[in-house]
């Protein structure tokens, strides 16, 4: 079994594939973190764990044991104010004011499978056999406060998730002011701090540093995830690399206001930990009422950032996203937004159709401008049914039109928005987020929902429902394009203000819930600007995520890099799109163009009516050889090569899981004179197979692809690329 309990030394010793994670209760009561890292057997614990008495200025909390102290020990959910001076996991205000809070160790029980969270998105098991839970009953009995922290161990996979559920046991409020998902010391700072961070248009770069004694964080404030920064850590050892050496990840499955950061103590211990944002949160829990934390999914690697990778893109593809599309392959799909913006009727949406189908295109999704008075970005959202002045005939028409074409058709929603200027608000002003007598801030001329309110709920299932029942929709592309200001509700208390943005996300979790149940036919992705609420909270309900707005080849090279630390490519949507680009005015070769979007759910944002007839064929031969890899490239395993974070070019390549085929992308940016004659190697092959490059039909064995490899591609001109594609010979 994964998870081993030792009732005599207290340690319980949790045993995923090749991961080892202990945990030992230690004096009172107090729960200490051992070790994290590559399998070992037996019972560690009283080996690992080393106590010893520091300065004087870190408490002891037995007199007759110096050699506890809070403030030294490594812990696995630390309270605030009883002598541990770090951050804390959970801070909770008392009935008499103060915040002194602490947590002894009462039981513990495990589950086979993995028990799902009240209300939340979280990674699953399918049976009962592939997963076994920890549960840990921690209580102060003073406060009246019980802590349940939940451990879940995959017996076939490098994960382990954590969340913890706060009960309320007493007979007065409390009130919590921290809730994080999880923490934990690890007793040396020799790490880099891996994030993801960006901003519209330029998402999920890859940054590290070398962690500092003090604080290093990254967080959200925004009511989302957001563009700037992903719910995601990941330290590295000093020797660890894309292939090799030892990394710990971390990623939270939520879609609000995060923190995810790193705590250097004064003796260089530290503290890991990521959960919900403490900045404007707090929690009433009245007596008898629960909390429970969204869920973290830890992950050790010892084979460097990819083997990471890989794990994550294994569990979120497979226990993380859900429903038919989940082992389903994606469509080839036209989007008309940049080719004729809020400028269109159902003639020319035919059209651009029409020239999709001859090029063997298989969905059509109509973005913004299809409901209301909607000629703009200033006026409609809210207002859920069709402007017949564009299409006379409905959506139903315009379905059967695109249907008859042998295409699904798809639909853009912005559900959670409202315009100012629509009849929506003017029948209900109150149901935004606002405060009263404060400016209600607009951006992009819109303004949020408050999905905080049952009945605010209510009229996003309805109203998008509708649109969904009477139309013959296959795919629904929901966008959200602006983050919270003011964030108040006007059907919460004053003292229940501050849950408003975890409440609006439980209430979108619950819409979402229902209209992917509803609808589970319908393949939904998920938007925000782009990428901008690109997490595992969305995956749980969507299979996919609009990657970027900025479609430009040369910037997706980082974007899809970087986003491919954590998220597989069946969750990336990756397009084709007009040059100049339409977001940094860049103009690149289509092939180029088509090589980067072949390594995601592949489509194109352009006017086709308007290509050459060299193009169409160009389009044509992309198309056909996405329907040949997409199996592969959904559902491989994916390789770096080359970042495009360190030098001029990037290489990627996809694997099959039996290391029969693969495909490798290959781009570089800029051009130089006499260039070196120099060879970038693949990854993942089998070294003792022979394998067929399709182009030219060369055979290579495995092993020289993989350590001697492929001559760099002799380029003439900048942003070229080349694609190959390798079969095994049997």
């Amino acid at each position: 079994m994964p998870i081993h309990a030792d009732e005599v030394s207290r340690c319980f010793h949790l045993q995923a594939k090749d991961t080892s994670y202990v945990i030992q209760v230690i004096g009172a009561g107090y729960l200490a973190h051992v070790y994290w890292g590559r399998k070992i057997r037996g019972n560690p614990a009283e080996r690992l764990l080393e106590l010893k008495a520091r300065a004087s200025f870190s408490p002891t909390t037995d007199a007759s044991c110096p050699a506890i102290s809070l403030d030294t020990l490594p812990q696995e959910f630390p309270g605030y104010g009883s002598s541990d001076f770090r951050s804390p996991a959970f801070e909770v205000s008392l009935p008499d004011g103060t915040s002194v809070a602490e947590l002894l160790y009462d039981s513990y029980r495990i589950l086979n499978g993995k028990p799902a969270l009240d209300g939340l998105p979280a990674v699953y098991a399918e049976s009962d056999d592939e997963a076994q839970t920890l549960e840990l009953t921690l209580k102060d009995a003073a406060a009246g406060l019980t802590v349940k922290l939940l451990y879940t161990v995959f017996e076939h996979n490098n994960a382990i998730t954590r969340s913890a559920r706060m009960v309320n046991d007493g007979t007065a409020p409390l009130r919590l002011n921290r809730a994080l998902s999880m923490s934990l010391d690890l007793a040396h700072d020799r790490y880099r701090m891996l994030q993801l961070s960006g901003a519209w248009a330029r998402e999920r770069y890859v940054h590290t540093r070398k962690l500092a004694p003090g604080m290093q964080s990254v967080e959200s404030r925004r009511g989302s995830s957001s563009h700037m920064q992903n719910p995601f850590i990941a330290l590295l050892g000093e020797t660890a690399t894309e292939d090799a050496g030892d990394v710990y990840g971390v990623s939270l499955v939520y879609s609000g206001s995060f923190i995810a950061g790193v705590e250097v103590d004064q003796f260089h211990a530290s503290r890991l930990f990521i959960g919900i944002n403490p900045f404007d949160f707090s929690w009433l829990l009245e007596p008898g009422e629960q909390f429970q934390t969204p869920e973290a999914v830890l992950v050790y690697s010892t084979d460097g950032l990819g083997g990471m990778s890989r794990t994550y893109h294994d569990l979120y593809r497979t226990r993380l996203a859900r429903g038919v599309y989940r082992d389903r392959e994606r469509p080839v799909l036209i989007n008309n937004w940049e080719a004729t913006y809020f400028g269109f009727n159902a003639d020319k949406i035919e059209q651009i159709a029409a020239a999709g189908q001859a090029l063997g295109i298989e969905l059509f999704v109509l973005d913004d401008g299809w409901f209301g008075e909607r000629n703009d970005d200033t006026t409609s959202l809210g207002d859920w049914y069709v402007d017949r002045h564009k299409l006379p005939d409905g959506l139903e028409d315009l379905a059967a039109r695109v249907n008859k074409l042998g295409m699904k058709f798809g639909l853009w929603f912005e559900p959670e928005m409202v315009s100012p200027d629509s009849e929506l608000y003017r029948t209900h002003p109150d149901w935004c987020l606002h405060v009263p007598d404060r400016r209600r801030t607009a951006a992009r001329q819109q303004l949020v929902l408050d999905l905080s309110r049952p009945d605010v709920q209510a009229y996003i299932i309805d109203a998008v429902s509708s649109i969904l029942q009477n139309a013959p929709i296959s795919y629904v592309k929901w966008d959200m394009n602006r983050n919270m200001t003011e964030i108040g509700s006007a059907l919460l208390p004053a003292e229940r203000q501050r849950e408003t943005a975890h409440r609006y996300m439980l209430g979108l979790y619950h819409v979402l819930e229902h209209m992917t149940s509803a609808f589970p036919e319908v393949l939904f992705e998920s938007c925000s600007g782009g990428g901008g609420r690109f997490d595992p909270g969305m995956l749980y309900y969507m299979p996919q995520t609009w990657t970027s707005d900025n479609t430009d080849a040369i910037s997706r090279l980082q974007i899809q890099y970087g986003t491919s630390l954590v998220y597989p490519a069946s969750s990336m949507g990756a397009h084709v799109s007009a040059v100049p680009n339409h977001q940094v005015n860049r103009i690149t070769p289509l092939e180029t163009r088509g090589n980067v979007a072949l390594s995601g759910n592949f489509g194109y944002e352009l006017d086709l009516t308007a290509f050459t007839e060299e193009e169409k064929e160009t389009v044509r031969g992309q198309i056909a050889l996405y329907k040949e890899i997409r199996r592969l490239v959904q559902f491989g395993d994916f390789y770096r090569l080359l970042s495009p974070f360190e030098g001029n070019s990037t290489a990627w390549m996809f694997v099959a899981k039996d290391r029969s085929e693969a495909f490798v992308m290959y781009a570089a940016v800029l051009q130089e004179p006499n260039p070196p004659l120099d060879r970038f190697r693949l990854k993942g092959l089998d070294p003792a197979r022979d394998y067929k490059l399709e182009q030219n039909g060369l055979i290579y064995g495995g092993d020289e692809l993989m350590y001697a490899g492929l001559p760099v591609p002799g380029f003439y001109g900048d942003f070229q690329s080349s694609v190959y594609r390798f079969r095994a010979v049997e």
